[in-house]
């Protein structure tokens, strides 16, 4: 049987009008019916379990009607929902964590940390045997994260200016203390061991705030990725959940074969996830294989090519070819929605990323009259820049 896989998704709760964070969680979640939807620590924020699936076709149709379920709750409240790794226009609330003990004791331990926690990711379940062979893979997987985080990127602006960055969620996101790349361990016990150690010297309180970029479910026999950005396009959570289940597959059969899946050297992945958040798509990104500089498309692309008797295995070449050839060729969300911004102003950034989390694909913002672009402090304001020409990728 074809391995399953599932996503987690957060959603920014915004003022429709304004387009600004608003602690609008309860009264959305006080309107839906359907299964899966809960609380986040931020009571600005939405949280969507999804069924689990074989097929990502189903699990893009399941990600539409989720969204689109949303959107109903919300809208007739004057609030809209919205899947990116952060928003234009947040604010800094202290006292807004969601009423309940575990969140309010974060709240109290961890402060300002909690307090700008204003920040949405997607996340991926895979099936997986057992514990010693998802903590095995981890070893092996972990260098494709960083181009993962970089096709998602959605998170160019914080607190009304752009940051520079096209994942500042991942750069708020690290302050958090196991937040960033996971280390190698030899078996489920070593790693149990490890985290009953941060629980004992007080620096988390359970094994839920273990937040490694990739780890081990504690109550799932799924290995959880967590590194990316949410996505305004579904279809780049999918294309996401497709690559993530072809490594943890491609990893698991190297591991059967007994072929070597890590060097023991991870030192450089903090610093590759840095590079991935900086830049995006736009830029280059740390080459798991050489572990050289080379243009994100490049990587990708052979990314892919490399996985494909994965993919072929999981049913899921075709249509992640298909997402990797659009999702080049229209850059990721971060650049996307800067450009918008330069031109039409943060608002319309706004809009985008709503209209898309709807399902509104391919609509721009309204015509609005030119505002002053918006750019990094003391940076210069370039032009936008067209995608380049689309490659195919395998054939």
């Amino acid at each position: 049987m074809t391995v399953r896989v599932g996503v987690e998704e957060e959603f920014h709760v915004l003022d429709l009008e304004s387009g600004r964070l608003v602690p609008g969680a309860d009264a959305v979640l006080g309107r839906l019916r359907g299964p899966g939807f809960k609380p986040e620590l931020q009571r600005s924020a939405v949280e969507w379990n999804s069924p689990v699936h074989t097929s990502l076709e189903a699990l893009r149709t399941d990600l539409a009607g989720a969204r689109r379920e949303l959107d109903a709750a919300a809208s007739p409240l004057g609030l809209a929902v919205a899947a990116a790794g952060t928003v234009p226009f947040a604010r800094l609330t202290p006292g807004d964590a969601t009423a309940d003990p575990r969140y309010r004791t974060m709240a109290e331990e961890y402060r300002r940390v909690s307090d700008e926690h204003l920040v949405c990711s997607a996340q991926v379940h895979v099936d997986i045997p057992d514990r010693d062979t998802a903590v095995r893979v981890m070893c092996a997987v972990s260098p494709w994260l960083p181009p993962l985080l970089a096709l998602s990127a959605s998170s160019p602006f914080w607190l009304g200016a752009d940051t520079g960055y096209a994942s500042w969620r991942t750069m708020l996101w690290q302050r958090w203390p196991t937040a960033g790349p996971v280390g190698c361990f030899a078996s489920a016990a070593e790693y149990d061991a490890a985290v009953a150690d941060l629980i004992r010297g007080g620096m988390i309180s359970d094994p839920g705030m273990v937040y490694f970029d990739l780890r081990p479910s504690d109550h799932q026999r799924t290995l959880e990725l967590r590194i990316c950005d949410a996505c305004p396009s579904p279809e780049t959570v999918v294309l996401v959940a497709g690559l993530f289940r072809a490594l943890v597959e491609d990893a698991r059969l190297r591991l059967e074969r007994r072929d070597p899946v890590c060097d023991g050297r991870h030192e450089w992945l903090r610093a590759a996830v840095w590079r991935a958040a900086r830049t995006g798509l736009k830029g280059p990104l740390v080459d798991p294989e050489t572990r050289l500089a080379a243009p994100a498309p490049v990587v990708l692309r052979g990314m892919v090519r490399r996985l494909r008797p994965a993919l072929e295995a999981c049913g899921d070449w075709d249509t992640v070819r298909l997402l990797m050839t659009e999702a080049l060729a229209r850059g990721d969300a971060a650049h996307r929605l800067r450009r918008i911004a330069e031109v039409h102003g943060l608002r319309a950034a706004v809009e985008t990323i709503v209209a898309e989390t709807r399902g509104d694909r391919g609509r721009g913002p309204a015509p609005a009259p030119a505002r002053r672009p918006v750019a990094a402090a003391g940076a210069p304001v370039r032009a936008p820049v067209a995608p380049g020409p689309v490659e195919a990728i395998g054939g």
